[in-house]
């Protein structure tokens, strides 16, 4: 069994704390996805099972055996850099060889089976008796990956490898790994700030911030399910909005708007809630043109209208916030034009102004009439 478990698991420089309270369990044969913004310790929580970072305190263990203290190349992992990290005056094949090399009592012919076998499943068996130097940035980043396959490692550590490609070549290496890792069934743990990359490639994502987890599920459930408000503001393009508002009664009540909830889901959110001032979240495809007669609709004009082929975002201002609405590109209003906006309340998330949980994730929307 190849899984990764973390138990309370922190790391210190001197008085700053870089990560703390990781509890996390990455199953045998996953792909899990580390995300969060620059400098949240997500590339710290990757060094340390690496065996490049020490742990201050907690237990990390691969399987059964703990690896605090085992050295890097005995832990059975290998690892992708950003910066791919090969040797310039070697070529392709000696590249790929050099750790087995190192590290095993593997013959030459062994070896060069190894190589053989990984080159072909990355696509560059015609390039392994060329230098780093004469091969393309995604040439370079397959044979990186390549030697790490040859390792046959239990555990694969990729430290966001595909952040120097260009977007077009980005996209194609994501759907080359998922294909790797179909194959190869080997516990992965993929460190990004791409949420893009998080979402499409993943079994789950364990979401980071000032070295702490904030949320760990399946993409599905990171999207539709934030945990916090962190989460929610955090994983989206665009963002989710989010408006100031209060409960009263049964009905939320912005500066602009006011937007009845059904009793059985007022009921709910006066039960979590703190308090009656809450944070309102709604994502711009879950915000819709209102049908003339339509219930709950705000009422606003439209600011900038944003064309992106498939779809325009319409862009207005309620009060101080801005909203932003995914529309369908046969909907082309010009700059001032009058709008009616509306959204069904199943779609909507509520943050404690408190604790800034998620009041309504994780419970079952089956929402009765409105009162």
């Amino acid at each position: 069994m190849s899984q990764v478990t973390f138990q309370n698991v922190e790391k210190r420089y001197d008085d700053v704390v870089a990560v703390q309270n990781i509890d996390l369990e990455i199953r045998d044969g996953e792909f899990l996805s580390v995300l969060g913004p620059s400098g949240s310790g997500k590339s710290t929580v990757l060094r340390m099972v690496a065996g490049l970072e020490d742990i201050t305190g907690g237990t990390i263990k691969i399987g059964d055996r703990v690896i605090n203290d085992v050295h890097p190349r005995d832990r059975g992992i290998a690892m992708v850099f950003q910066n791919y990290a090969l040797y310039p005056h070697m070529t392709v094949r000696e590249n790929m060889s050099y750790g087995l090399q190192l590290t095993t009592d593997l013959s030459k012919d062994e070896i060069s089976q190894r190589v053989e076998s990984a080159a072909e499943m990355m696509g560059i068996s015609e390039h392994l008796e060329k230098r780093p130097a004469g091969l393309s940035g995604g040439q370079q980043q397959r044979v990186a990956t390549g030697r790490a396959i040859v390792r046959e490692p239990e555990v694969f550590l990729m430290d966001e490898p595909l952040s120097n490609l260009d977007a077009k070549l980005k996209m194609h290496m994501r759907t080359e790994l998922q294909r790797i890792h179909d194959e190869l069934d080997t516990t992965t743990m993929y460190v990004t700030h791409d949420q893009e990359e998080a979402m499409t490639m993943s079994d789950r994502i364990v979401i980071i911030a000032d070295g702490t987890i904030q949320q760990v599920g399946s993409p599905d459930e990171i999207y539709n399910q934030p945990a916090n408000l962190f989460v929610a503001d955090f994983i989206g393009s665009p963002a989710m909005n989010l408006f100031d508002i209060r409960l009263d009664g049964d009905t939320l009540v912005h500066d602009e708007f006011e937007y009845e909830l059904s009793a059985e889901l007022a009921e709910r959110v006066r039960h979590n809630a703190t308090s009656d001032e809450l944070i309102m979240g709604i994502r711009p495809e879950d915000i819709s043109v209102a049908d003339a007669g339509a219930t709950n609709v705000i009422e606003t004009a439209i600011d900038v209208v944003e064309p992106i082929g498939s779809d325009n975002f319409l862009y207005v201002q309620l009060s101080d916030e801005e909203c932003t609405v995914r529309a369908s590109a046969d909907f082309k209003p010009a700059h001032g034009d009058p709008v009616s906006l509306t959204f069904d309340e199943t779609s909507l998330h509520l943050f404690d102004t408190q604790t800034d949980q998620n009041i309504l994730a994780g419970e079952e929307r089956q929402l009765g009439q409105t009162a």
